[in-house]
């Protein structure tokens, strides 16, 4: 299994680590892209159910239990991943439980960890565009601040990245109305008139910003130029990464 482990400054009582496409089960259009079997950890991207499960414990190795797996909805709700309800919907988590592992899957939406610098408090969030728009990284770092968290740490997982990013209008204007320096994070598509290649790691630093974290790490790769990811943008049909935080 190969892993990506965050490089940001966190506690030593912080455990994180993203998954990448190779050591798993799954065939193509779930493999390594090198003819490999792969990672895969979703359940909704018609996988065989048999062999995402195997995946999954091959993960739940490395961690201290079972991750909090939500149904990703892209919206903004934020669930204590020590507590999930049934059948639990959510676009983020937090945890100030020992043991209790945030998780959010992607294949070219943002995954986003979190932690406070004392150690506390974790939390994770998928912020595709429209969920980054919506607030759900602002939810996440309200959420952990209303458990005690004051100097909040972000690191900014693998996603799609500048130069592959292609948006419309509708987009550019959803970020530009809410902040006028998010303009920035948006050029024009060469060649190609009403259409922008938009920086979403930039767009999730200015989020973090207005919320007072400063702290950032990550943000530099992109999952449809390295096919080490999962790319929905690039294949389609494709798997799913987890990207993970937790108290130890």
């Amino acid at each position: 299994m190969e892993l990506l482990i965050p490089d940001w400054p966190a506690p030593a009582n912080i455990g994180a680590l993203s998954t990448l496409r190779a050591g798993g089960h799954s065939p193509s259009p779930y493999g390594d892209g090198q003819g490999g079997a792969g990672l895969n950890l979703g359940t909704h991207v018609d996988d065989d159910p048999a062999l995402v499960t195997r995946n999954r414990a091959l993960l739940r190795r490395l961690l201290p239990q079972e991750p909090a797996w939500l149904t990703q909805v892209h919206g903004v709700t934020v669930l204590d991943a020590a507590a999930l309800p049934a059948e639990a919907q959510g676009d983020a988590c937090i945890s100030t439980t020992p043991g209790a592992v945030c998780v959010m899957m992607t294949a070219d939406c943002l995954p986003v960890l979190f932690c406070d610098r004392t150690g506390t408090v974790v939390g994770a969030a998928h912020a595709g565009w429209r969920g980054l728009a919506a607030g759900v990284l602002e939810n996440t770092v309200a959420a952990m601040r209303a458990r005690g968290a004051a100097d909040i740490l972000a690191w900014l997982g693998p996603a799609i990245g500048p130069d592959n990013f292609e948006v419309g209008a509708e987009v550019k204007e959803a970020f530009v109305q809410q902040q006028a320096g998010a303009q920035a994070a948006f050029r024009d598509y060469p060649g190609r008139p009403g259409k922008y290649l938009a920086d979403i790691y930039q767009l999730a630093r200015l989020r973090l910003a207005a919320v007072g974290v400063d702290q950032v790490s990550g943000g530099g790769l992109c999952t449809v130029a390295d096919t080490r990811f999962y790319s929905y943008r690039r294949d389609r049909v494709t798997g799913r990464m987890g990207s993970l935080v937790w108290l130890k």
